[in-house]
């Protein structure tokens, strides 16, 4: 079997360091929102090029705390995509607040900048873009808009740990940056995490008391907050990571060109990266109209796969039972097109001649 992630692959690459980590909380004997945590949080913003991180315990608590310190709530409406992972939507729905969606740009998959200034309404506070996949958005767009209708900017950068826009990494354009440490990610906890980053202090502040009962200190509460705290032990283990990420993500990308390379030929479309944007793949989708097809063929070659996203955000359950009754073309169609290929940094020479040439086979 090639595996989609190599999740076991990276361990045994950085296994002594991660074990050193994992001893030194162990022996510290503190847990929670210690010296760990504050200095992920300190060299993950750095890294981002952001002014302050607040370490929180998933990526969907990220997007739904960012939400709660713009104070974005009942009767707001927020622009994002349906071609997402749902918590997208669904930070902003727990929130009160109605999801927009925009439809996406073709290429990218991300939100098409064109087409979010007839979804503004005087309801309108907020935009998220997913930087999907490892590819940024187009930002300069967005902010640009944004700031014309006094809009908050929150990026989902969730799938896009390093990727740049224009020279800057992602999380650091908007006004609110939310990541994911799930393990799968480029920059991945081993369990649940996510942090928001902001050069905004006051937002930093008030991001710190949600995450921990709206505590500025011990038994004080000013604010209705949550328990949603980056633990130590993700933290020392992220922080051994993050010294590894830049290396990762240059060797994803060489897997990247040795993918387009091979399959330039085969009919499918093969993921872009725009001129001015720095993607570091995530994920490898390709698309054909023959996808069910393609995909069995490579499970039948043992080689995983998966779908990133089958079914838009606006088209499950929950969504149609809002009411949301849209038609988004783009993201319509390529749902049935897309197919997710193995993407890690341990992928062989042989691993991806096998799978390019399984997918090539898969068409004749």
């Amino acid at each position: 079997m090639i595996d989609f992630a190599g999740l076991k692959e990276q361990y045994k690459d950085i296994a002594a360091e991660i074990e050193r980590a994992v001893s030194r909380v162990l022996r510290s004997g503190w847990y929670i929102l210690g010296d760990e945590l504050a200095s992920f949080e300190r060299e993950f913003s750095s890294y981002v090029g952001a002014g302050h991180g607040v370490g929180v315990n998933s990526g969907s608590d990220a997007l739904l705390l960012a939400l709660q310190a713009l104070d974005i709530g009942a009767g707001d409406e927020v622009l994002t995509v349906a071609h997402t992972f749902i918590s997208t939507a669904d930070a902003i729905v727990r929130n009160g607040a109605r999801p927009v969606f925009v439809d996406i740009d073709p290429d990218t998959y991300c939100i098409d900048p064109a087409q979010i200034e007839e979804k503004v309404t005087r309801r309108t506070r907020a935009i998220i873009p997913v930087h999907l996949y490892g590819h940024p958005a187009e930002m300069t767009p967005i902010v640009d808009m944004a700031k014309r209708h006094h809009l908050h900017v929150i990026e989902d950068a969730s799938q896009a740990h390093g990727a740049t826009y224009e020279d800057k990494r992602v999380g650091s354009i908007g006004d609110l940056g939310c990541f994911s440490f799930y393990p799968t990610k480029n920059l991945g906890a081993y369990g649940d995490g996510g942090m928001v980053v902001t050069s905004n202090g006051e937002l930093a502040e008030k991001l710190r008391r949600l995450r921990n009962y709206g505590q500025p200190r011990k038994n004080e509460h000013v604010l209705v907050g949550a328990n949603s705290r980056l633990d130590e032990m993700q933290a020392a283990v992220l922080r051994v990571k993050l010294r590894h990420l830049d290396r990762w993500n240059r060797r994803r990308r060489e897997v990247a060109d040795q993918y387009h390379a091979r399959l330039r030929e085969s009919g499918m479309v093969t993921p872009v990266e725009k001129q001015n944007a720095g993607h570091v793949y995530y994920l490898y989708v390709i698309r054909c109209q023959q996808r069910n097809v393609v995909q069995r063929h490579l499970s039948q070659h043992k080689i995983h796969t998966q779908i990133h996203y089958p079914v838009p955000v606006h088209k499950q359950r929950a969504y149609q039972d809002m009411g949301f009754d849209i038609h988004l073309p783009v993201t319509e169609r390529v749902c049935h097109e897309i197919l997710s290929l193995p993407m890690h940094p341990w992928l062989s020479e042989a691993d991806i001649e096998t799978i390019t040439g399984e997918v090539v086979s898969a068409l004749r």
